[in-house]
């Protein structure tokens, strides 16, 4: 099947037909067959073939037992057949990039496709999760949850980053990570928690938006309208949205200020969390006109409302609390989503008596065994990515072609679900697979100055209408052209010393060889028989060898398998 995220030539000319990437400049046309096909705006995988091997990973734990015993039996429920199991070069790469954010390098990839280790997918997985690349990954999902993208106004990332980066890699309790979140105080530096709340206190100080930010990231509730009117089908009313508001009316931003010698102007200086004095009751208003007061409550359990009474401290306490909090459900349906892309409940921040759940007794028991973990977040991935349905192929089949949440349907794994990379996992992605943050410059700060500017300029060009973000790469045309002829990629099939083709082509091995080595960096596989077939064609064709070989690896690198999670 012929394959390409985007069909254009290097010069910017568009083709408006699906098929393989085309230069025009050198006149040669490279077949990707990588099995994916664009389908209804989305991607879609094809038919897998081969043999199904024995599953294993080496892990006995009964816990990852239990997750395959159900998901199978809703198999059998549904009368659907799993997928076959993933090859190595399908999973490493998935693996990588759930776990570090990023592809392997060619070194691993090359290392665990020799690994003849029955045990070896359980033990990649612990090692990953002791690589700096997983705090560094966990870190940037979750401060980009908590403050976004693009850092707000008084907001630190760096302070953020720095209390994440402890807490994952201290491998910290969730629960006491959230607790930290709930409750900061102190400058935005020295405890980086408080930016949580700060990035909440742009435009109000009356805590809406931390109430609503605070129930849906950690307890996966959308309550946000119920500060109007009672929900028609959530379980929340309006009383309770302000009863969980007041928890937070004891909170206040101070903002700092300093002069600036060399301007001669008053600048800002730093920002900082403070507790006020508030007692009593929230005032808020029915639709109806009527007022009406609401006090600390907390799902029922209500808190002493006088001055004495730390409320965030209290808050704390009662969501960490309990055999089942939501906290622990919250994560771990989050966590699920994050590998196979759809958590037990879409959306996956709104669990609820209106949304459905796909797997309940499997949702509910992940829940309690997080719990019973100490709030483990390594132990939560180690379940996850060793359970049978993250080890299949992203491959559909004939049996289980209607298993498609994106339509509608509810999830069943029968296959993993291909997933658009993020823009962070897409940069760090380009930079294993090229060294293009090598090829012509010096030093590292020039390099993290590239990265931060081109991850502004994907939030910047993709943000949403209603002020939210797009972190995902979906294929729109400026997308495109960012990959296609952005300084980032045109580096990366440069030969200026330090370039991955750079090295390539200056090492030993013949066109067969180095081209499989390309594919291998790019898409950490060896070419099928057909695609190797096609690149020496056209090396025999054409007189330009190093042309050749920077449209070739150009290509790849704008394929959809590339771009795509699978």
């Amino acid at each position: 099947m012929k394959t390409g995220l985007l069909n254009t030539n290097r010069t910017g000319k568009f083709r408006s037909s699906i098929g393989s990437i085309t230069n025009n400049r050198c006149g040669l046309l490279f077949v990707v067959t990588t099995g994916f096909m664009i389908a209804a705006g989305a991607i879609a995988p094809s038919a897998a073939s081969g043999v199904e091997p024995a599953f294993t990973t080496g892990s006995s734990d009964v816990i990852i037992q239990e997750i395959n015993s159900q998901i199978r039996e809703t198999w059998t429920d549904n009368e659907v057949d799993a997928s076959p199991l993933a090859d190595d070069a399908e999973w490493i790469r998935r693996l990588h990039l759930d776990i570090v954010g990023h592809i392997p390098s060619l070194e691993d990839v090359e290392k665990f496709l020799a690994d003849k280790d029955k045990a070896k997918r359980t033990k990649l997985i612990d090692r990953l999760l002791d690589d700096p690349g997983y705090v560094r990954n966990w870190t940037t999902i979750w401060t980009n949850l908590c403050i976004g993208q693009q850092t707000p106004r008084r907001v630190s990332r760096d302070g953020m980053q720095k209390f994440f980066r402890e807490a994952f890699g201290k491998n910290r309790p969730w629960k006491d990570v959230v607790s930290d979140l709930v409750t900061a105080e102190g400058h935005y530096e020295e405890n980086g928690a408080a930016n949580f709340l700060l990035a909440q206190m742009q435009d109000q100080d009356d805590g809406v938006q931390m109430t609503a930010k605070t129930t849906r990231l950690f307890m996966g509730m959308q309550v946000q309208c119920t500060q109007c009117h009672d929900h028609p089908f959530n379980d929340w009313k309006q009383d309770q949205f302000w009863q969980f508001n007041s928890f937070f009316r004891q909170t206040a931003k101070v903002d700092h200020r300093r002069f600036d010698q060399k301007t001669g102007r008053m600048v800002d200086d730093f920002s900082e969390i403070v507790e006020r004095d508030f007692s009593g009751p929230v005032y808020f208003e029915k639709r109806s006109g009527l007022m009406k007061v609401a006090y600390p409550v907390y799902l029922g359990s209500e808190v002493n409302p006088d001055n004495t009474t730390d409320r965030r401290q209290e808050l704390a306490k009662l969501m960490t609390a309990g055999e089942r909090p939501m906290i622990a459900v919250a994560y771990m349906n989050r966590l699920w989503a994050h590998f196979f892309g759809y958590g037990f409940t879409n959306p996956i921040d709104d669990i609820s008596s209106h949304i459905p759940v796909t797997h309940p007794a499997l949702f509910d028991r992940l829940s309690d065994e997080f719990v019973k973990s100490g709030y483990d977040c390594k132990q939560a991935i180690r379940w996850i990515a060793n359970s049978e349905p993250y080890n299949l192929t992203s491959r559909s089949t004939k049996k289980n072609t209607r298993d498609n949440p994106a339509i509608g349907e509810s999830a069943l794994f029968t296959h993993v679900y291909v997933k658009p990379m993020t823009a962070e996992q897409l940069y760090d992605s380009l930079i294993v697979a090229t060294n293009a943050h090598k090829s012509g410059r010096s030093g590292w700060e020039q390099a993290e100055v590239q990265r931060r500017e081109w991850l502004r300029t994907f939030v910047q060009t993709f943000g949403t209408d209603d002020g939210t973000e797009s972190s995902s790469f979906d294929g729109t045309i400026p997308q495109a052209l960012m990959m296609m002829n952005g300084p980032l990629v045109q580096d990366a099939v440069s030969v200026k010393p330090g370039s991955h083709l750079q090295q390539l082509l200056s090492g030993k091995g013949n066109d067969t060889y180095k081209i499989q080595r390309l594919y291998l960096t790019s898409l950490s596989r060896m070419p099928t028989k057909q695609e190797l077939a096609s690149a020496q064609k056209f090396f025999n064709n054409n007189q330009d060898g190093l042309v050749v070989y920077q449209d070739l690896f150009w290509a790849l690198l704008n394929s959809n398998e590339f771009i795509f999670n699978h």
